[in-house]
């Protein structure tokens, strides 16, 4: 699929979501939805997860003021994964019995994404929490690079659907595909590639090594275009259709 045509369906899918008020949310969270959506973000590199220089902070921001209460969004530097699964965990625990029902696992609705050695991370979050029976509605990998020890290319079953977002450009870039370990299970969405030799991004903010020797790497993960995409694959996801008794 290219990325033209997911954009297209991206802005429908979208747009065709019903308005829900506050209070409408809260009554959905309680009723159809469950249990509270959970987002989880992965930073990069050494990258603080609250150094708002960096796009997947700032779409974490924007999701947790622009979401209904019912939306819980959480962002980690990459070598925080338990910590990540330790309050997954305790978000889905809704009658707090520090036990999670089959039910409680059943009704999760969790989407993580990440940024390099974070788009690796949230992988292998997802596959942590596939072997405790917790399914995972998405993953999004932008620039993905395997960190030492971890599998960022077969994306597990547990997971519904999986997104890949690369480059190729310099000598740091992201794996350029993704596979289903369970065709059947996941459903992978694309891998898109973005190249910025004749359109470079503004880096603002950066230093001035990753200017240097990580340019396209850091373009990818400044590129407005990339994380509105991200954005609302994200957003397709928080806000369902509810389902209307008749």
């Amino acid at each position: 699929m290219h990325y033209r045509t997911l954009t297209v369906v991206l802005v429908l899918l979208y747009a065709s979501q019903p308005a829900i008020s506050a209070e409408g949310a809260a009554r959905l969270e309680g009723s159809v939805l469950g249990p509270s959506a959970i987002v989880v973000g992965f930073v990069g590199g050494m990258v603080g997860h609250n150094n708002a220089v960096h796009s997947e902070v700032q779409l974490g921001s924007r999701l947790q003021q622009n979401n209904p209460s019912g939306v819980q969004v959480r962002l980690f530097e990459n070598r925080r994964s338990q910590q990540a699964h330790r309050e997954i965990l305790r978000l889905l625990d809704v009658n707090h019995d520090g036990t999670l029902s089959t039910k409680e696992k059943d009704a999760a609705r969790i989407v993580i994404y990440g940024h390099s050695w974070g788009a690796s991370e949230a992988v292998t979050l997802a596959r942590t929490l596939g072997k405790e029976g917790i399914p995972v509605l998405l993953t999004i990998q932008v620039d993905s690079v395997a960190k030492p020890g971890e599998n960022d290319e077969w994306i597990p079953a547990n997971v519904a659907e999986a997104v890949n977002f690369y480059q190729r450009g310099g000598w740091l870039h992201g794996r350029p595909r993704i596979h289903a370990a369970d065709d059947s299970q996941t459903q992978i969405l694309g891998n898109f590639q973005f190249d910025y030799s004749a359109h470079p991004i503004d880096c603002e903010g950066y230093s001035w090594y990753a200017r240097a020797f990580m340019k396209s790497h850091i373009e990818i993960e400044s590129d407005p275009v990339v994380w509105g995409r991200v954005e609302a694959l994200i957003r397709a996801k928080l806000y369902p259709v509810p389902v209307v008794a008749q």
